[in-house]
């Protein structure tokens, strides 16, 4: 008797994992990805989140949230997509959506702080649905909780002074002074340019203007952190190299204020920032033309160090697994920090936002198919191969950068070496984190509706 409720379990438990492995096999790598993680289940940085609509607002949680509202655009069928999305955005905002909320019911919104902003592009599509069916209430509550950010960002955001290289750049954050951050041009540009273009033609002088303080991010953080020969961008930049929040920076000519490396996920999220913002750009704007060549360069140069066997990419995008850290460290401000000899890895973020940036920009005829849809491809069988396991049923994404920084004084060990990015205290790879689960729902959308 025990023998045979045995083998009755063991054939319930296999036909379950059939039943699994058939979903798997006929369900859409974006919806495989939404349901096991999207909905819940996620790391923001450290911080678990166990159901997308009760997390916190934070870039990370938004750009989870983002990427299961564009699911949901593309699989409308799934309305629990929606609806967590939508229970997001209401918990973080007040009525009239002139407050934003952190996990404390303080506000989040802090000054000058980039990275707080980004989430805010979900508003636009909760906008145009709930006034689609009626709900003026809450479409108004988004429309002015996407207004307050656009805002905050214009007139109050700290920028590069003038007299300083990059006049009018904005500031990273208030903790970094006069720098601007590759990553910056993701959390900022984005929600600007589509504000401009659902709710900026009502006033055309004004949206002239913005578009071309748009352009000026890119085209300032481009001109001081391309790299020409590597045909890459250097993480960050300061205009003030010698302040001491920027003891990481290059203290002479040739790129003179540039951090050290070529971070994947920071020029991931200047790629998507490129095509994102390039997707609502009107044609005749004089930065235009500017911009997309600013985006041809990055693809060029992305394509150039893209991983020729896995079709990925690497943490530290001009090495290849060879590279280690030195297991010295790094001396600063009298102390070692980042000893190890961890080596450089593919990285599944960085990965993930190339894939989406590149099969974005082809659907929209901004990249030669040609030349770039072998490039995605690659990468978006890469992804799957490298990073995409099976768990029980459960679609799991590994080998993913948790965070990565530079700075400030009082962090002494964010130095932006190799050692620091491989051996970093806080640069720790983890699994299903929201970086990663946001940009390949991203990628996969791209990918379903390039071969659709």
């Amino acid at each position: 008797m025990k023998n045979s409720l045995s083998l009755l379990a063991a054939s319930i438990l296999l036909l379950t994992a059939c039943q699994a492995n058939k979903q798997n096999e006929t369900t859409a790598y974006s919806q495989q990805m939404v349901e096991s993680h999207g909905l819940g289940d996620f790391y923001c940085n450290k911080n678990y989140q166990e159901k997308l609509a009760e997390a916190p607002w934070d870039y990370v949680s938004g750009l989870v949230a983002n990427s299961v509202l564009k699911a949901w655009e593309m699989y409308p069928d799934h309305q629990e997509y929606y609806d967590a999305v939508k229970a997001f955005a209401d918990k973080s905002t007040n009525e009239d959506g002139s407050m934003i909320f952190n996990k404390k019911g303080e506000n989040a919104l802090r000054p000058s702080n980039i990275d707080d902003l980004p989430a805010g592009n979900i508003f636009f599509t909760l906008y145009k649905e709930e006034l689609k069916k009626g709900n003026s209430k809450d479409a108004e509550r988004y429309k002015n909780a996407a207004t307050m950010i656009r805002n905050k960002l214009k007139y109050e955001h700290s920028r590069i002074a003038e007299g300083l290289p990059g006049a009018g750049g904005f500031f990273h954050k208030a903790v970094y002074p006069n720098q601007m951050w590759l990553d910056g041009l993701y959390m900022g540009s984005t929600i600007y340019a589509q504000w401009q273009h659902v709710f900026g033609k009502d006033n055309p002088e004004d949206n002239q203007e913005s578009w071309t303080d748009i352009a000026r991010q890119f085209k300032t953080i481009h001109q001081y952190t391309y790299n020409a020969e590597k045909q890459l961008n250097y993480h960050a930049w300061s205009a003030t190299p010698n302040d001491s929040n920027s003891f990481w920076a290059n203290k002479q000519a040739p790129y003179l204020g540039c951090s050290k490396e070529f971070w994947g996920r920071g020029m991931g999220w200047y790629f998507a920032a490129l095509t994102d913002v390039l997707e609502y750009m009107p044609k005749e704007h004089p930065d235009y033309t500017a911009m997309t060549g600013i985006l041809q360069q990055v693809a060029a140069g992305l394509k150039r160090w893209q991983d020729p066997e896995s079709g990925v990419w690497f943490q530290l995008l001009q090495y290849d697994a060879n590279t280690t850290g030195d297991g010295k460290g790094d001396a600063e401000g009298g102390k070692t920090y980042n000893i190890g000899t961890s080596p450089n890895y593919l990285e599944a973020s960085a990965s993930c936002i190339f894939t989406y940036a590149y099969l974005k920009a082809i659907r929209l005829g901004l990249l030669d198919k040609t030349i770039y849809m072998p490039v995605a491809e690659n990468a978006y069988q890469g992804l799957l191969k490298t990073f995409i396991r099976d768990n029980n049923g459960k679609t799991d994404i590994i080998q993913t950068c948790a965070s990565a920084g530079l700075g400030p004084a009082k962090d002494h060990s964010r130095t932006g070496t190799i050692n620091y990015y491989l051996c970093g205290k806080d640069v720790r790879i983890t699994q299903n984190e929201g970086k990663a689960i946001g940009t390949f729902i991203l990628a996969s959308l791209e990918y379903e509706t390039a071969h659709k």
